[in-house]
């Protein structure tokens, strides 16, 4: 079990590092210390379980769970925390599980036994894929894996973690089959929801978005400005 754990306390990393080492099964795939990254290690490492704190900087644990909870194929979250007062909301988000710190092993392993059971459940066909043209072949690929999408003259290129394909489908296309997996930047681009970290103003007054796992950073057209705030305020 892939697990990554995101607490803005080194000490408190250290310690959830420490006890997955006695948690037979469980790998730890990495370690965050705020909202942000969060995301981007989720879109990156793909973790099965996510050790969440909820007191983080940027966006809390809440509101990371809330745009987790959006994927067809989330990280179970499991909440470590001080505060007892989130656990009715942490519980309405459908997390595994609410540990409170110190986390103790016994609870640890309960918490991953039970997140396992939730992945289990939730089924092994829920991942979405692409088909793409490589080389005068089709290939699949996973929508979990795309960057962003560029359309280009009649094509659309894919830009993906293992590099750029052709796309034969037009983005209009692709947004209706995909309404809540995909958002729109500008007219010739879409962007995966969950890669969507934030916008940014320059100097020249233009916005651009920043990507999990893309240092490019596409323009935001001012026609679709207004829903990717929202998409960002209320996920």
């Amino acid at each position: 079990m892939r697990i990554l754990i995101a607490d803005d306390e080194p000490l408190a990393r250290a310690r959830l590092a420490a006890l997955l080492g006695e948690c037979a099964g469980a790998e730890l795939v990495g370690a965050v210390g705020d909202g942000e990254a969060a995301l981007a290690a989720c879109a990156e490492l793909k973790p099965d379980v996510l050790l969440l704190d909820i007191e983080l900087p940027g966006l809390d644990g809440l509101g990371i769970a809330r745009r987790l909870a959006a994927l067809p194929a989330p990280p179970q979250v499991v909440f470590c925390t001080a505060y007892e007062a989130h656990a009715l909301e942490a519980y309405e988000l459908r997390a595994a599980d609410y540990l409170l710190k110190p986390v103790r092993v016994e609870r640890l392993r309960e918490a991953l036994k039970r997140a396992g059971a939730l992945r289990g459940d939730a089924g092994a066909n829920a991942r979405a894929y692409l088909v793409a043209r490589m080389g005068g072949e089709l290939k699949r690929v996973p929508l979990d894996e795309v960057v962003y999408l560029l359309a280009d003259e009649k094509y659309v290129a894919v830009h993906h973690v293992g590099g750029v394909l052709l796309l034969e489908d037009s983005l209009r296309t692709l947004e209706q089959a995909h309404p809540e997996r995909l958002a729109r930047l500008h007219r010739n681009c879409l962007v995966p929801v969950e890669r969507l970290l934030g916008l940014k103003a320059l100097a020249d007054g233009r916005i651009v978005a920043r990507l999990a796992g893309a240092e490019v950073t596409p323009e935001v057209s001012r026609r679709n400005l207004p829903a990717l705030r929202r998409l960002l305020r209320e996920s």
